[in-house]
């Protein structure tokens, strides 16, 4: 009997597409979402810290811009690498590195003895920020099903929230505590490292997925193996299937692909200069807001935020995103950003009054949220094809950190050159070039499995592959 390598390829991982929620999911899930945690909680408390070393090391305004960004700068060089690596020789062969650099580096951050040895230092925690976003949504995407693949990818990137509430939380115990400055922020520093070591060795030990083993590697017995193994349902295939194309120009000379990645890595970069910019420095924005708070005060606000606003809007994205679909939840997004920091930029009065302000701007962190900034992680470990799966979402995460870099770096300079409202105008602007550009060009990968998402059938060859003796089952 003769079959076609996509239908050998179908019938080895159906049984993975249709199985329902399992130990396996959950355990894939906590692996990967960690790295998150740790990267939200960096993510905020480098704005917390450079704020009590501005005084200490006497730094410059471009100080804190350099000190804010490097990471993210780094982040840039860290997804193009390990997106690379791990569609080169192998998710398993590579995840957990990237665990081990953001781990070195927040250690060696908090020993850090003068400013450029911090940034050194900035630097390896953002190659390992980056490296995370390829590595940890794929191998999530590539262990999901088809039903719920969309709520497994979204809850990793919700372990975000958490680090985003715990930052502000450490921070304000800390500022609190009377322990000395100078200490202050070398234990914040530290605790970064703590998520990120606890599943350096759950990474390491983690299996090939099956979808590499057979679409990368072309090994239908192994894929068929790992398959079985969890889901626990029997797969007898016997055959053999043509290799796919494995170069990196697949995404660039495919008009579909292309335009795909145009879109992943486009919207995540508008994303990320308003979410990014926001979050590294909430510190700046309260300041501006309320001149005469506290630090602590502050810190505490940026903590109620998120609390009320951001970690719910993570979750609710989650729940939903295989029911009303990533497009719609990312295209929403964008658009009630947009006119929620059109609100703050066309009525500046608004800055004067603290209630309204913070209203508003916690609406906006919701819709960050249950919008784009979970969206623009999905889309990416779904639209690609195996082959440059981790190519193309290392592209598209190396470009939102990019504009994330870019905001970051910026974002002190706007605030004190065209103030809170001047400021939030420009955030409407990318927004809103966020909702063109989601609803002109992406597709919609809601209820497909994650080779009908990818396209990867454009790459198959046409010729079928004799199979000798070819039988499925599945109990």
């Amino acid at each position: 009997m003769n079959k076609s390598s996509g239908s050998i390829r179908d019938q080895v991982l159906k049984p993975l597409e249709e199985a329902g929620l399992q130990s396996f999911h959950f355990r894939t899930w906590l692996t990967a979402g960690m790295g998150f945690f740790t990267d939200a909680y960096d993510l905020f408390i480098i704005g917390v810290v450079t704020t009590l070393l501005k005084p200490l090391w006497h730094l410059t305004t471009l100080d804190l811009m350099i000190l804010n960004s490097t990471a993210l700068f780094s982040a840039v060089l860290g997804a193009l690498i390990f997106g690379r690596l791990m569609d080169r020789v192998g998710r398993k062969a590579v995840y957990g590195i990237e665990a081990i650099l953001l781990t070195a580096g927040a250690l060696l951050s908090a020993f850090s003895s003068n400013f450029l040895m911090l940034v050194v230092f900035r630097f390896i925690v953002g190659l390992g920020v980056g490296g995370d976003y390829p590595m940890s949504g794929v191998i999530m995407s590539e262990y999901s099903n088809r039903k719920r693949r969309g709520f497994l990818v979204n809850a990793v990137f919700a372990m975000q929230g958490f680090g985003l509430l715990v930052g502000p939380a450490v921070a304000a115990l800390l500022l609190s505590s009377g322990m000395a400055t100078d200490v202050v922020w070398r234990v914040m520093l530290g605790l970064g490292a703590i998520p990120a070591a606890a599943v350096i060795l759950l990474r390491r030990r983690i299996a090939e997925t099956p979808h590499y083993a057979l679409g990368v590697k072309g090994d239908v017995k192994e894929s068929a193996e790992i398959v079985q193994q969890l889901t626990h349902q029997t797969v007898d295939v016997q055959g053999t299937v043509n290799e796919l194309p494995k170069s990196w120009t697949v995404l660039f000379t495919n008009r579909r692909f292309l335009l795909t990645l145009f879109g992943t890595a486009f919207s995540w970069m508008f994303l990320d200069m308003a979410f990014y910019g926001n979050s590294v420095s909430s510190s700046l924005v309260m300041k501006a807001l309320q001149p005469h708070g506290t630090l602590i005060g502050d810190t505490l606000t940026s903590a109620l935020i998120f609390l009320v606003a951001a970690v719910p809007g993570y979750w609710v994205s989650a729940f939903t995103v295989d029911r009303i679909g990533r497009k719609f939840i990312q295209g929403m997004g964008f658009l009630v950003m947009a006119l929620a920091y059109a609100t703050l930029w066309l009525a500046p009065g608004i800055s004067s009054h603290v209630a309204e302000f913070l209203i508003i701007y916690a609406i906006s962190y919701f819709f960050i949220e249950f919008g784009p900034n979970s969206t623009t992680f999905v889309f990416p470990s779904e639209v690609f094809p195996v082959t440059v799966r981790g190519w193309g979402f290392g592209i598209s995460a190396s470009a939102g950190k990019f504009g994330a870099a870019i905001a970051t770096f910026l974002f002190p300079l706007l605030l004190k050159d065209l103030k809170l409202s001047g400021t939030m105008g420009i955030l409407a602007g990318i927004s809103l070039l966020g909702f063109i550009l989601t609803t002109l060009v992406l597709p919609e990968p809601k209820g497909k499995t994650l080779r009908e998402a990818s396209g990867e059938h454009l790459l198959e060859n046409a010729q079928t592959d004799a199979v000798d003796g070819m039988s499925f089952s599945h109990v």
